[in-house]
């Protein structure tokens, strides 16, 4: 039996990710030593990553709000500036909350909510049979459900009304857009992942105008989107009967927009604006 060839040293292994354009190639040669079985795993998973497949497909996870979460070839890969949208939808999450994950991609945000909330009750949704493929191994540990469909489309009908926090981290790329992304992006990560249409707001906008009929009274729609596309994402929001608010971290360049369902009002000559507005519909 022949020998295994020698290992990679590291210093080539930075020298050829430098070459491919990795800007932080030191820290990526440490995770792929790290990750590599054999030396012939390494060499391959370094050919991979040199010839532009994002690092998180190569290593299969991607570390995400301090988990690691499964990301297969071909499935979006979960942004930090995402993280932020984790954070204001955890502050506002009550105990065993009913959480809706729209456009959830590997699972990221549903998983990081899980493990940030007290026994939430986790339902996720992706258009992508590949992408629920892998939110199931990531919500697994939470008891989540995920479902495959467009939207709301599979969500069991029970949900109507229930929804304490729906989060959404749609397609917010414009068309035209799509092509100025990182061959990452453009060319490993499906399309329907990026672009969100002529303006970047085609989905978000079927999102929001929904959103009233899924959320329990006082629940939150949380939206991640651009500084630059926060205007109308909140003037939609408004005009769907929920009252928008903003939120944006400099840190992480993140906004995301955020819908309350204002609470049933009771009493005689009370009503419901929003279900008055909802039976319009």
């Amino acid at each position: 039996m022949s020998a295994s060839p020698s290992p990679l040293p590291r210093s080539v292994i930075v020298t050829r990710l430098r070459a491919a354009g990795c800007v932080f190639a030191e820290d990526e040669a440490r995770l792929l030593i790290s990750a590599a079985r054999t030396p012939d795993d390494l060499a391959a998973m370094v050919d991979r990553r040199a010839s532009g497949l994002p690092l998180e497909h190569v290593l299969g996870w991607a570390e995400f709000c301090g988990l690691r979460i499964a990301v297969d070839p071909g499935v979006f890969v979960p942004r930090h500036r995402t993280e932020f949208l984790v954070r204001q939808a955890a502050a506002l999450a009550r105990p065993r909350a009913v959480v809706v994950d729209l456009c959830c991609g590997s699972g990221a945000v549903g998983a990081a909510l899980a493990v940030a909330l007290d026994r939430v009750e986790l339902y996720a949704v992706d258009l992508d049979p590949t992408a629920v493929r892998c939110a199931r191994r990531n919500v697994a540990a939470a008891g989540g459900q995920v479902y495959e469909g467009d939207l709301y489309d599979p969500l069991p009908a029970t949900l109507r009304g229930r929804v304490d926090v729906l989060v959404a981290n749609a397609p917010y790329v414009p068309t035209e857009a799509v092509r100025l992304l990182p061959p990452e992006a453009r060319v490993h990560e499906p399309r329907a992942a990026l672009d969100g249409g002529a303006d970047g707001l085609d989905v978000l906008r079927r999102v929001i105008a929904e959103a009233p009929l899924w959320l329990a009274p006082g629940g939150y729609l949380l939206v991640e989107t651009s500084e630059r596309q926060a205007p109308q994402i909140v003037e939609t929001v408004a005009r769907n009967g929920l009252i928008p608010r903003v939120a944006s971290s400099d840190e992480l360049d993140a906004t995301v927009v955020i819908g309350t369902r204002p609470a049933l009002q009771s009493g005689p000559g009370g009503g419901d604006r929003l279900r008055e507005h909802l039976d319009k519909r």
